[in-house]
């Protein structure tokens, strides 16, 4: 183990066990998603070629890479949990809405704890984007990007035109519409 890191997992495994004692719950969602952060690396890079596999979405259906064929593509990472999130996933639902008929797809990519968890918020909030969990063969397809929430949009020929860690602010959302 590096020394580096050593203190911190002692103190995060002491204060997850001072909780058990207390009665209090485990750290759940944040610490996965330390965990999850710790391995993620940086959004694909300008330019690079994404070829998109086939996707078990939250409402049961399959999303094929052929039924995407020709359209541009927006990955866009989210969680229930994330603050960020919130802000952000109704400007993309909106987009998508707006954009889906000239071909643009949202594909949103959730990395809740449980694919349950992500579909409740889904519909509680009425946002109809397809959205898969990211399931361990997903993350072997495409690790995610560090940070919450990740947009990356893929051109027509499955190029990455636009690439972002971290919240968008309204008009970078609405400028998506642009790439198509």
């Amino acid at each position: 183990m590096h020394c580096d890191h050593w203190p911190r997992r002692r103190l995060l495994t002491g204060l997850a066990g001072l909780a058990g004692l207390a009665g209090l719950r485990p750290l759940g969602a944040r610490a996965q998603a330390a965990a999850d952060e710790a391995r993620a690396g940086p959004p694909p890079p300008l330019g690079a070629r994404i070829d998109l596999p086939e996707f078990a979405l939250l409402d049961g259906q399959t999303l094929r890479p052929a039924d995407v064929q020709g359209q541009v593509v927006v990955l866009y990472w989210w969680a229930s949990w994330c603050p960020f999130c919130a802000v952000q996933t109704p400007l993309m639902d909106k987009l998508w809405q707006a954009e889906r008929a000239r071909g643009l797809v949202l594909l949103g990519l959730s990395i809740d704890r449980k694919p349950e968890d992500a579909l409740a918020y889904l519909k509680k909030r009425g946002y109809g984007f397809p959205s898969a969990w990211v399931s361990p063969s997903v993350q072997r397809w495409l690790q995610k990007p560090k940070g919450l929430p990740v947009t990356v949009v893929l051109s027509r020929e499955r190029r990455v035109v636009m690439s972002e860690a971290g919240q968008l602010f309204p008009e970078d959302v609405e400028s998506i519409a642009r790439l198509l």
